[in-house]
């Protein structure tokens, strides 16, 4: 071959071998950063509040009044008869065992209930520590030393994080595995090779290491804030993304190969093919992930830049790692059934027998064009309806673990003899100078059972605090004998500590809160409300908020993308109209699954955000990889002729992308987390629904339907129009040549 004359035989396996070499160095410094991955990352969920945020400024100010940054731990326990005075005196001494532990602050004495039947300790565990594992050791603690006949849970704040931190712990291991071991059973069917799918997942393995180690070292100097729910998307994400662009080249060097070319001939005419749906595609899903970068939550912030990272690597794995393994293996990668023609098995007579899936498909689509574009339409319309049914303003805490989740036992227990937010307060600073328009507030609320004061030199850390002839009363809070004290004041500021009569994670204690909030904004100005109910407020709010505004501009974004690449303003808007149905459908699908198959309780606000995200710049990549080789077809055969053989050539490709993709996104179902299952359904389903119904029926359909006007009003239109023209008025005219047609 002639490029073979030109490059020396030592450049052309130097070249490949080298770009291997610096992407095994790469993936093997990265590799380790899997286990430390825990150094970095948080999942405290009033970290990820906007700084305007009630909440978040409650919990930077807590240091100023407690002296040191605390997460409260609720040991409950509970007997069905009452508690005999041996029983107070081991549930005593547990605290005190506890109170030893590690990373655990001063606990306070055990609090029995009114009805005599439980006992709460309140345990306040050092913020800054592992706290997943102290509760855990609090747990075991209380399991072995609790007394007979008396049954024992770990709950509050700190006992929910721990669920939350150990519904995380399959991340490294066992979501890897079966996203892994999925890509691999699908490869292996696709193309019946036992090397190639090995060397698909090589690029994806490696782009992931590298994507990790460079996210790793953000997170390590502050710049990104990453956690359980963002480290396992990315993961995802980077194997879904790589496997889908590696197929695109595969596709692309398999006709290369086929159509006679040596391997480094190949190599060039597989990369100049796939290079710019592949950075088409791979840009608009980073430009899609950056508008995130406008949202309030610094989760979603993160996101958007630690998601991007892992597509750019995606692409550049794709781009440069497989080719090189492709160039150096040659035909021997598709062994034992190496390509014997690379060319588009689509006759031009369109009464010719046709052999294969996907000539049968476009044969179908040409023939019944508006038939299929419309029936498409309505099955998708019908299934978007569900939408309706969708709840997504935001689920208890307690219910964010599925499975089982000591802290939501011991939740219910608690409830069950003490006031129902025992252990969860609503932090509030009040100036002092305020107080009894506070306590005014607090006493008329009926969702307030009872309020205290912060006071550093109570044994207990707190003083009981009333409102007595329109002035604040101080008593001691806790067992008789307990000295009283004075509220700690900082800058002019006193921190009250409200018990809600409703579960701090209940939709209750959330209205509690809002009308706290309202009612102190006209009585007491300055007052802040914060703790966990605020934070869950807050968080949903904010997230309400940032799909608002995020989902519209990530729309425009794609838009642009999508006319600058096919250099049409009709097709892009055609294309963004049939993504936007895909999305509505699979949102209204996963609804109806979630409320009536898996009776879910609802879902995150940011779980139609993420799912819009991921579906419909993932989806535009299908949009990309099916028009732009229609594009290509249509310069030599025609806009009709183009759509039935770029069909032909992405079909394939398409739908073991999509599978892949599917596949890898439904893996996060074995994490047990709520919104990471949502995310799952709702992104495998909507990969498949574009997969088998939106790219495979109805764009090609409608295009085809439409015809040349689909370019409206690039070069191509008006030439393919001259053309029409020119064959209406002399059919044996020569027709332009495919150079006339290039914009």
């Amino acid at each position: 071959m002639k490029s073979e004359r030109i490059v020396p035989r030592w450049l052309r396996i130097g070249i490949p071998a080298l770009l291997v070499l610096i992407w095994v160095v790469g993936g093997s410094i990265g590799g380790p950063y899997f286990g430390k991955v825990d150094e970095v990352a948080t999942n405290d969920q009033s970290s990820f509040l906007p700084a305007s945020a009630d909440a978040t400024q409650v919990s930077e100010r807590l240091t100023d009044f407690v002296g040191a940054e605390e997460i409260p731990a609720v040991v409950v326990a509970a007997s069905d008869a009452p508690l005999d005075d041996a029983q107070l005196s081991a549930l005593t001494d547990l605290g005190a065992a506890v109170a030893d532990l590690d990373g655990v602050g001063e606990v306070s004495p055990p609090i029995p209930s009114e009805d005599g039947l439980a006992v709460q300790i309140f345990v306040p565990i050092d913020a800054s520590g592992e706290v997943g594992e102290i509760v855990e050791e609090i747990r075991s603690l209380v399991q072995d030393d609790a007394p007979a006949g008396v049954d024992a849970w770990v709950t509050g704040p700190a006992g929910f994080t721990a669920d939350l931190v150990a519904g995380f712990l399959g991340i490294d291991g066992l979501l890897l595995i079966v996203a892994l071991a999925a890509v691999f059973v699908i490869l292996v069917v696709v193309y019946r090779s036992p090397l190639l799918p090995i060397l698909v997942l090589l690029t994806s393995v490696f782009a992931l290491c590298v994507a990790l180690l460079t996210v790793w070292w953000l997170a390590k100097a502050d710049i990104v804030v990453l956690n359980g729910q963002v480290q396992g998307i990315l993961f995802i994400l980077v194997i879904g993304a790589a496997t889908d662009y590696a197929l695109l080249y595969t596709a692309r060097y398999r006709e290369a190969v086929g159509s006679g070319l040596s391997r480094w001939d190949a190599t060039l005419r597989a990369w100049k093919g796939a290079v710019e749906p592949i950075v088409a595609s791979g840009g608009t899903v980073i430009a899609g992930l950056l508008c995130l970068l406008l949202s309030d939550l610094a989760s979603n912030k993160a996101l958007g830049p630690i998601a991007s990272i892992g597509i750019a690597f995606s692409m550049l794995s794709a781009l440069t790692f497989l080719p090189a393994l492709l160039a150096l293996f040659g035909r021997a990668a598709f062994w034992p059934f190496v390509p014997r023609t690379g060319a588009v098995d689509l006759p031009d007579d369109p009464t010719a027998p046709v052999r294969g899936l996907w000539p049968r498909q476009a044969r179908f689509v040409a023939r019944r064009a508006r038939t299929v574009w419309i029936v498409s339409t309505v099955v998708l319309l019908a299934g978007a309806a569900g939408v309706l049914q969708l709840n997504a303003d935001g689920v208890p805490a307690s219910d964010l673990v599925l499975g089982a989740s000591e802290a939501r036992d011991g939740q219910v227990a608690l409830a069950e003899h003490f006031p129902a937010g025992s252990g969860s307060p609503a932090s509030i600073i009040v100036p002092e100078d305020r107080l009894a328009d506070a306590l005014e507030v607090l006493d008329d609320s009926p969702g307030v059972s009872s309020v205290a004061a912060v006071a550093a030199e109570s044994p207990t850390g707190q003083i009981s605090v009333t409102l007595q002839d329109g002035e604040p009363a101080f008593s001691a809070a806790g067992p008789p004998g307990t000295p009283a004290g004075v509220p700690t004041v900082s800058e002019g500021d006193v921190l009250l500590s409200a018990t809600l009569t409703d579960p701090a994670d209940s939709l209750a204690a959330e209205d509690t809160v809002r009308d706290l909030r309202e009612t102190f904004a006209d009585t007491v100005p300055g007052a802040l409300v914060g703790g966990s109910t605020a934070t869950d407020v807050d968080t949903n709010d904010t997230s309400i908020r940032d799909r608002t505004v995020i989902i519209p501009v990530i729309l425009v974004v794609i838009l642009v993308i999508l006319m600058l690449l096919l250099r049409s303003v009709l097709a892009p808007v055609l294309l963004i109209l049939s993504t936007i149905l895909s999305f509505g459908t699979a949102l209204g699908v996963s609804a109806l699954v979630f409320n009536h198959v898996f009776e879910f309780p609802g879902a995150d606000p940011a779980v139609p955000l993420y799912g819009f995200v991921f579906l419909v710049a993932l989806g535009v990549d299908y949009n990309i990889f099916l028009m732009s080789r229609v594009r290509e077809e249509t310069l030599q055969h025609g806009t009709r002729r183009g759509i039935a053989r770029g069909l032909v050539a992405t079909g394939g490709v398409i739908t073991s992308a999509g599978l892949v993709l599917a596949a890898t996104f439904a893996a996060l179902g074995v994490i047990p987390i709520l919104f990471l299952a949502q995310i799952a359904f709702i992104v495998a389903f909507g990969v498949l629904l574009d997969t088998f119904v939106v790219r495979s029926l109805l764009v090609p359909a409608l295009a085809h339907d439409i015809g040349a006007t689909i370019w409206w009003p690039s070069k191509l239109w008006r030439r393919e129009r001259a053309e029409a023209r020119l064959r209406s008025a002399d059919p044996e005219a020569a027709l332009p040549s495919r150079r006339d047609l290039r914009d």
